[in-house]
């Protein structure tokens, strides 16, 4: 496509400013595996493609029947082989059972579009278009679950990620982008594909200018938006560490949440992360800030830190009912009233609300207590008067205020006696922040605690 070809006089540019990150990405052969439980694969027919890219695809055989995806993308001078064996994607997809996508830029250069008016744009008609394709594939091609699909990028491939998540958030669920810039940010009309000014730090918005800038990209799209974890380097002068801040203030502006963290700790020697909207594992925005180091990440150990971000640590629950279903069905009421209070019911709730001056999110952990294995669930609750439920993830909630019914989705329907789930919702409210109240899982109330 002629959008994303790069001229003579820019090619050099970007392999010298890029080419610095793989000596360090290769450094993860040493930590890799002596073998695979599976072989790297190229797909060559996987549908629309207008980007000419290349796919590869790693299906561990720990993959079950419905494997969550995530597309990992290169940098510049980068492959997807290259990608997939000097990072440690493909060994957390043989532990966790998900299959990982690798794009090959298949270009001179080797660097995705992230510049064109094409590519900032749903469906139209670059890189990001083809890569969509390469999800379908799996989804259509594989089983692969719809709902569990994330990407994670370095350099070019985290601006890409950055795109991703600005041009198909009915896609992705979640991204993790390894010194990147913000949507929009690398933004050319020339067809050279390059932005100084972006790389150089010296584009700033606020954040209501970069949040309209992701959601021009598809518009008329109202759906649930995806969580974004963002990583730089203090040193970094190929992407300058300005961007950092700059992606902040897009993804907090774009998830609806304050710019001002919930938590600010250091979870490792030279590593500053900021939580925004909730102070957990998968909050809806993390920042990871990496004190004297360049344009050299991912390093080891990162990217675990990234799957656990998309909730991909764990393994998809099976599909099938255990061979001895339960004796009383768990939507039937009891046929005679319970002896005990409805606070000491069937299930254990417990909410952690993080709020701010018209918004608010709740994650809630929820404990099945009763003695039989449920094989889906609804968790009902009514919500606060002038609360309304935005976006949510681990369930699908209807409706958006008042009475709410919270459903399993399809990798957390199975709850064994005493396992649990973690769930939660954004919402707006007009001042009332106080926690959903009258929680019962299957019809049977909860206890709160």
């Amino acid at each position: 496509m002629k959008t994303r070809r790069r001229s003579s006089r820019i090619r050099p540019l970007l392999l010298a400013l890029f080419g610095g990150v793989a000596p360090l990405v290769a450094g993860f052969l040493l930590a890799m595996p002596s073998a695979q439980a599976a072989s790297l694969a190229e797909v060559t027919s996987f549908g629309n493609n207008p980007g000419n890219l290349r796919m590869y695809e790693y299906v561990p055989a720990s993959a079950g029947a419905h494997p969550p995806v995530l597309v990992a993308v290169h940098y510049c001078t980068g492959t997807g082989p290259g990608f997939y064996s000097g990072t440690e994607f493909a060994s957390l997809a043989d532990q966790y059972g998900f299959i990982v996508v690798y794009p090959d830029a298949n270009v001179s250069g080797q660097c995705f579009d992230v510049s064109s008016p094409q590519a900032l744009k749903h469906d139209g008609g670059s890189d990001p278009t083809s890569i969509a394709s390469m999800v379908s594939y799996e989804v259509q091609r594989r089983g692969a679950d719809a709902d569990r699909v994330f990407v994670a990028g370095a350099s070019s491939g985290a601006m890409t990620t950055n795109v991703l998540l600005g041009d198909y958030p009915d896609v992705f669920k979640a991204g993790a982008a390894f010194m990147g810039v913000p949507f929009g940010c690398f933004a050319t009309t020339d067809g050279s594909g390059w932005n100084s000014a972006c790389a150089n730090g010296q584009i700033s918005k606020t954040p209501q200018q970069w949040g309209d800038l992701a959601r021009a990209a598809y518009p008329g799209y109202s759906g649930p938006r995806p969580r974004m974890q963002l990583w730089h380097g203090t040193t970094d002068t190929t992407l300058n560490y300005n961007n950092f801040g700059e992606e902040i203030k897009q993804w907090t502006n774009v998830l609806g949440v304050s710019q001002t963290p919930v938590r600010t700790d250091s979870p490792q020697s030279g590593w500053t992360r900021t939580r925004y909207g909730a102070d957990t594992t998968q909050a809806p925005v993390e920042a990871i800030s990496v004190a004297g180091v360049g344009h050299s990440l991912p390093a080891s150990g990162m990217t675990a830190k990234a799957i656990a971000f998309f909730g991909l640590d764990q393994r998809t629950p099976p599909t099938t009912p255990p061979t001895t279903p339960p004796t009383t069905p768990p939507t039937t009421p009891p046929t005679t009233p319970p002896t005990t209070p409805p606070t000491s019911g069937a299930c254990r709730v417990v909410n952690a609300v993080s709020a701010w001056n018209n918004g608010l999110t709740d994650n809630i952990t929820f404990t099945n207590t009763g003695s039989s294995t449920l094989n889906g669930w609804t968790l009902t609750f009514t919500l606060r008067p002038g609360q309304t439920i935005t976006s949510g993830w681990s369930a699908t909630f209807t409706p958006t205020s008042g009475a709410v019914t919270a459903r399993n989705v399809s990798y957390n329907g199975t709850l064994a006696p005493g396992a649990g789930a973690s769930i939660g919702f954004q919402a707006t409210h007009t001042g009332d922040t106080g926690v959903p109240t009258d929680f019962k899982l299957n019809g049977a109330a909860c206890q709160a605690g």
